[in-house]
């Protein structure tokens, strides 16, 4: 077969991109009477009374009309959410990005490779940034593989914001700039950043139209590390994209006031590939305990973290986080790094050293636990005909019950990428089945097949609800749509949206558990949590084991991450226990 018919016979990245379906509107009776289910658990017999009287109320009123509206709209658009959700759930939020959205973990390598080590810094960099460029390669070539949940194609577009892309500051919303190209629609930019004792460095990673390869990557690198070595810290100005984003924007437009050039050179670091982090602590980590390493990624220096990049590669000076490969050895004369020497002034100084001091104030309030659950993992859970992801949520569920004394309202990741432009949709994972279960699991009259039936009641439940979610058919988004109407079109706030039982259930962002199944491989990675009395709970099901980070504020005397987590993996004993018991 001829080379040319080969290659046009394979898939391309996103060559389904204009096939996908668009993002349904599901009807108004069933997401209202969905949600009325959900906010169940968390309500006495009156006020559920009063809270179906305002949905009943909103059904056959402004509800309906807003619906209509919501309508008109998906006609129009392929992704009626889209826009919206960008805004609302990112670009409008005034919070420090860095420290509350951004999300952060270990890199997989430390187990198999390459344990902790010192001086093996910017070797293991070499070969891990080698490995980046490889996939962008792959990625502007459309060869990156087509994902796939059973046989529906997945939207692949949020793969194009993965290099040359970064957030903008914006006085009252950011905005997002994404330079990347395929290789059928032209150039892209091509050069790295590289952050380290607060100076920046830039180089191209392409050279005389050949990849660089891992030996001249060290060259780079070792000549960067040798400089931020051997001469004074730089001013830290990376440390400014971990504000709060209006005071951010603020100053970065303060900053190309006072010198033209310091535009060119943000413009620099906004298109370049991705941004390399040159950190000098050295986390420990095993492959049984992430924390140091995972917490250090997502609140370590803000001097060698730009913020705002949707990819910052973090190597720490003992080597943690790193891949594995070989490659030519041959190094090019390649010009050396150049330097980004911004024009700062007082001022300038000042405000980053004040941005620090936030961070590091704000940071130190971080409670944050990642290990290893290592009795079991998928194969022993799917031995026993139970989906891994619902058995760590129900776990967690059990978890927070008995350690609160009451059910916990949750905020459990659904994706919704078999539609275009998919992201996700919220799986409300504290059900009235959940937690009967719970109640008998705390129970002592109650038998174990009694604890196994409400046990499996709460599996089927939660099954569901994931099937309905990444079928467009979840409610959460579909309520957001409906209260954004109301805003565009200046209408009073809904009383649906007003009503406790909306914020009691985690409605408007007020969740107590933010949970997020991170996939089925080594990756793993955290968010912090959602509410001050909260946690962020975010865990990965490998063959065998589960890897779960756990964040939690120390100022909230309540909550304790370390607990939490100690009672999860308790909890995961005592399903797995239940299901041996209840067959004798």
């Amino acid at each position: 077969m001829d080379k040319q018919v080969l290659e046009s016979s394979e898939e391309r990245t996103f060559q389904y991109q204009n096939s996908l379906p668009s993002l349904p509107v599901p009807p108004l009776d069933e997401s209202l009477k969905k949600y009325l289910d959900a906010v169940k658990p968390f309500l006495n017999q009156e006020e559920y009374q009063r809270t179906e009287d305002i949905v009943k109320k909103f059904e056959n009123g402004i509800g309906k009309e807003l619906h209509q509206k919501l309508l008109e709209r998906a006609k129009t658009r392929r992704n009626w959410l889209e826009d919206w959700w960008l805004n609302v759930a990112y670009l409008d939020l005034r919070i420090s990005t860095q420290i509350y959205c951004n999300i952060g973990g270990p890199g997989p390598f430390i187990e198999n490779y390459w344990p902790p080590k010192e001086g093996t810094q910017i070797e293991r960099a070499s070969v891990n940034i080698w490995h980046t460029l490889k996939y962008w390669d792959l990625l502007r070539a459309e060869k990156v593989a087509i994902e796939r949940s059973k046989n529906a194609v997945l939207d692949m577009s949020q793969f194009r914001m993965l290099f040359c892309t970064c957030k903008i500051p914006g006085v009252t919303r950011d905005s997002i700039c994404n330079y990347f190209k395929t290789e059928t629609e032209g150039e892209c930019p091509s050069h790295l950043v590289v952050l380290c004792r607060g100076r920046m460095f830039t180089f191209d990673a392409i050279h005389e139209g050949n990849m660089l390869n891992p030996a001249e990557i060290f060259r780079q690198l070792t000549y960067i590390q040798k400089r931020c070595h051997s001469e004074p810290d730089g001013p830290g100005l990376a440390a400014l994209t971990s504000e709060e984003r209006t005071k951010w924007a603020e100053i970065r437009e303060y900053l190309i006031d006072l010198d033209p050039k310091n535009l060119t050179l943000l413009e620099k670091i906004q298109r370049s590939l991705f941004v390399v982090c040159l950190d000098d602590s050295s986390p420990y980590a095993t492959p049984e305990n992430y924390s140091e390493v995972t917490r250090m990624g997502l609140t370590g220096d803000p001097t060698v973290r730009w913020g705002d990049k949707s990819y910052n590669i973090i190597f720490f000076s003992n080597g943690t986080c790193s891949a594995f490969c070989d490659g030519s050895d041959k190094v090019r004369d390649i010009p050396w790094p150049e330097e980004l020497v911004f024009t700062v002034d007082q001022k300038i100084m000042n405000e980053i050293e004040c941005a620090k001091e936030s961070y590091y104030k704000k940071v130190s309030d971080l409670q944050l636990v990642s290990y290893a659950f290592t009795s079991f993992g998928k194969a022993l859970i799917r031995k026993k005909k139970l989906h891994p992801d619902t058995f760590v949520q129900l776990a967690l569920q059990l978890a927070y019950y008995k350690c609160h004394g009451r059910p916990g309202c949750c905020y459990e990741t659904a994706t919704t990428r078999r539609f275009y432009h998919g992201r996700t949709e919220t799986i409300r994972s504290c059900t009235v089945e959940a937690v009967e279960w719970c109640k008998s699991m705390l129970d002592p009259s109650a038998s174990a097949y009694q604890r196994e039936q409400l046990m499996l009641k709460a599996f089927a439940k939660h099954n569901k609800m994931r099937k309905e979610c990444e079928n467009g058919k979840g409610f959460d988004r579909h309520l957001l749509g409906l209260l954004l109407i109301a805003q565009e079109q200046g209408l009073p706030v809904p009383e649906l949206f007003v009503d406790t039982a909306f914020t009691t259930s985690g409605g408007g962002g007020n969740f107590v558990l933010s949970t997020s199944l991170t996939g089925y491989t080594k990756f793993s990675g955290s968010a912090l949590p959602m509410v001050h009395h909260g946690y962020g709970f975010f865990y990965a099901i490998r063959d065998d084991r589960i890897v779960v980070t756990c964040s939690s504020w120390k100022s909230c005397p309540e909550t304790d991450a370390e607990v939490l987590c100690r009672t999860v993996f308790q909890c995961f004993q005592d399903m797995l226990q239940l299901t041996v018991t209840a067959q004798l």
